[in-house]
């Protein structure tokens, strides 16, 4: 085990894609030889453990650079149980060292041309550039301040480089006017509900047609799931367009699980020009969670929060990620998930502030149970002066069966379920589905009640038909509902 990062074992290290000069060679060999028995350094190129307690992410199976995914926990990692979650352990050491502001800064992808290559080169390059002289004299200076702009002027232009120029400030959307429909009802103050719509596993699409018309009047907007559980299905892409063809209105899911920075900021281009609107960033369920084959689970191009970034600054600056001037911008409402039981609500609370940061302006959690929980999550949100920078969208979904409840409470990551609600469900016998609909309607109007909520996200998984019950129920109606008018019962057929 490293000394300084607290993993199961070592992670394979990084070999470079090209020729290493001699000379550099040997500060390669150096740097691994300290670092790695130090810290399991996998030779990045990218040095970030300044940043993050002086725990390597990397150790990370998913490859995560900005904070823990939605299945963080603190007993281990969902991905490998063998190892602890590295990022738990990382903002355990940062709020005890009084560093956790440290993990707002927004950090880049690996750039592949210096994977397998060392850092200390560029420190001293850049230690030559600020001053040797000035940069060990500030260290003894009385003010906090003074020591950590010299100290940063070194360690900042290597941990983010030009092309990338990560903070960790709040960047307010460029445009004025609404987006989207969800963006203008929720600019509106109106309390909005979205639901998701199960994309098909076939080419067939009469049913997710149907349900699309069944659902549409209900919903400021529709989700269409980005392969959840990593399974193949339909693209949300192709569904959010045939969603518009029906009169709704989609939010586009992009897993970062399926993605590379290239396929991303093609993938938003095309959808923008389709008329998508509303984007919605998400990491993606583990290949762990998939049939098998199983595909490789030990490293993903870009988190979650980086495809924040990257996409807000195409939006708002009109520049692909390799510098290039977008004449024609993509236009779109960017939201991202929110995990409130995922870990410790204040370990939330600072990677909810960093997506927002980023560019988020709307979350729609994963599945709440506990209203009073819920409360704890918000309260630690509104401590970080975010709540008035993100429109909150509540996750629930009705559960059909005691198979169901288990399912999500023992296995989905991040979602956890009252013994008192098991136990009601348990006790429900056939009735289970209408059982499971009243908890629903009592947790709908708990969390209402509750400030800083904008509404709330029916994830009706296949159960679609029980969305309009849902909505019509909670009293949840659009201002602008109009009933949809009931088919017409065909003539009989005249001998």
């Amino acid at each position: 085990m490293p000394i300084f990062t607290p993993g199961r074992r070592w992670q394979p290290v990084y070999f470079p894609f090209k020729r290493i000069p001699l000379g550099h060679r040997w500060l390669v060999a150096a740097e691994r030889l300290v670092k790695g028995p130090l810290w399991g350094c996998r030779m990045c190129g990218n040095c970030l453990l300044q940043e993050t307690a002086f725990i390597c992410p990397m150790e990370c199976p998913k490859g995560a650079r900005n904070g823990p995914c939605g299945g963080s926990t603190e007993e281990r990692c969902y991905v490998d149980q063998t190892r602890p979650c590295i990022w738990y352990r990382i903002y355990e050491r940062a709020f005890s060292m009084g560093r956790e502001e440290k993990l707002l800064e927004v950090l880049p992808p690996l750039d592949w041309d210096r994977v397998g290559t060392e850092t200390w080169g560029d420190v001293f390059s850049q230690l030559r550039s600020v001053g040797a002289r000035k940069f060990f004299g500030s260290l003894l200076s009385r003010d906090v301040r003074v020591r950590a702009q010299n100290w940063d002027s070194v360690f900042h232009p290597i941990r983010q480089p030009s092309w990338w120029q990560g903070d960790s400030d709040y960047h307010a959307p460029a445009y004025t006017e609404p987006l989207s429909n969800l963006e203008r009802r929720l600019r509106a103050g109106e309390f909005v509900v979205t639901a998701e719509v199960a994309p098909p596993m076939s080419t067939a699409t009469g049913k997710l047609c149907r349900n699309v018309e069944l659902v549409q009047p209900y919903v400021a907007a529709i989700n269409f799931t980005d392969n959840p559980s990593a399974t193949a299905r339909m693209s949300s892409l192709a569904c959010s367009e045939m969603a518009i063809q029906h009169g709704a209105e989609p939010v586009m899911q992009i897993a970062a699980r399926d993605r590379t920075r290239t396929g991303l900021q093609s993938e938003v281009i095309g959808a923008s020009a389709l008329g998508i609107r509303n984007v919605l960033c998400l990491s993606g369920d583990s290949g762990r969670m998939g049939p098998p084959p199983m595909g490789r689970l030990d490293i993903i191009d870009i988190d979650s929060i980086q495809m924040l970034w990257i996409l807000r600054r195409m939006r708002d600056e009109g520049r692909y990620l390799d510098g290039r001037e977008i004449k024609n911008p993509p236009m779109y409402f960017l939201g991202a998930a929110a995990s409130p039981f995922a870990s410790k609500p204040h370990f939330q609370a600072i990677r909810e502030h960093k997506k927002v940061n980023a560019g988020a302006q709307f979350f729609q959690t994963n599945l709440v149970y506990d209203a009073d929980g819920l409360e704890v999550w918000l309260n630690a949100l509104a401590r970080r002066n975010i709540l008035d920078k993100v429109y909150i969208l509540v996750g629930v979904t009705p559960l059909r069966s005691v198979k169901m409840a288990h399912y999500m409470h023992d296995e989905v990551p991040g979602v956890s379920l009252p013994e008192r609600l098991l136990k009601r469900l348990e006790a429900a016998g056939d009735g289970i589905e209408e059982e499971g609909v009243t908890i629903t309607l009592e947790l709908i109007e708990k969390i209402r009640a509750l400030q800083g909520i904008h509404g709330f996200h029916i994830m009706a998984v296949g159960w679609e038909e029980i969305v309009p019950r849902i909505v019509a129920d909670a009293g949840l109606l659009p201002p602008d509902f109009v009933a949809p008018a009931k088919a017409a019962k065909p003539e009989p057929v005249r001998q």
